[in-house]
């Protein structure tokens, strides 16, 4: 089992790594500029942005978005234009394949594969999606999320309960451990896919979100009280 879960899990890490090294991807994400009233230019960013609270406009065509939407646009010189709407605020990030950040990027650090960090939970699904509002990577931003389920397990002897957010068939496990801050993100993130009453929760593909890799994200963070209570040291590792 140990070597089929070190080859499953090295060959998801490369595809996440790969998917970092895309030339417009979270990595090459170089500026955040909030619109307001009064157009402005930004550099890289063909036209003069400004908002009226309902959609962004560029001088010649209008972005209305719902919100957390985005739409990538075109840019000067090979970048991207990302339009985003986050807490009823309209802004632009801009996606350059030649930032530092992406030319200076040589992996992602992780610990040890182990399987004992692979759990095997169960599962209480919603009769109804649940909204939960929590905080951002951003102080000034909230999200509101539907929560689909709660999933109950022990680790180090301890019961543990975390609130699934529902993404498709799948379900987004937003958390806290011990580790944040120290060898860990702030906060990490599980995708997992919950049956019949269980779902598998494999801690080492507890990934950094895109906040924990540039600091132009505006990602949730975990719902109050989805805390593991012991120090969770498998998965990502703190990315800078």
């Amino acid at each position: 089992m140990t070597a089929t879960l070190a080859a499953e899990w090295a060959a998801w890490h490369a595809a996440r790594e790969d998917a970092l090294r895309e030339p417009h991807g979270w990595l090459s994400i170089t500026a955040l500029h909030w619109l307001d009233r009064t157009p402005r230019s930004y550099p890289g960013v063909p036209g003069r942005w400004s908002t009226d609270g309902t959609s962004a406009r560029d001088g010649t065509a209008e972005h209305a978005l719902a919100e957390a939407g985005s739409v990538l646009l075109d840019g000067e010189g090979g970048t991207k234009v990302e339009v985003v709407l986050r807490t009823g605020r309209y802004g632009l990030r801009v996606r350059d394949p030649r930032a530092p950040a992406l030319r200076d990027f040589t992996g992602v650090p992780a610990f040890d594969v182990r399987p004992e960090w692979v759990v095997d939970a169960g599962f209480e699904a919603f009769d109804q999606p649940r909204a939960v509002v929590v905080g951002a990577a951003r102080d000034d931003l909230v999200h509101r999320l539907a929560a689909v389920g709660v999933a109950r397990f022990a680790l180090g002897g301890r019961p543990q309960e975390l609130l699934a957010i529902g993404v498709g068939d799948r379900v987004q496990v937003l958390f806290h451990d011990p580790t944040n801050g120290d060898t860990t993100a702030p906060w990490r993130s599980l995708s997992a896919r919950p049956r019949g009453g269980r779902v598998l929760l494999d801690f080492n593909r507890a990934v950094n979100l895109p906040a924990g890799i540039t600091p132009y994200g505006t990602c949730p963070r975990p719902p109050a009280g989805n805390v593991v209570t012991v120090p969770v040291e498998a998965g990502e590792r703190r990315f800078r």
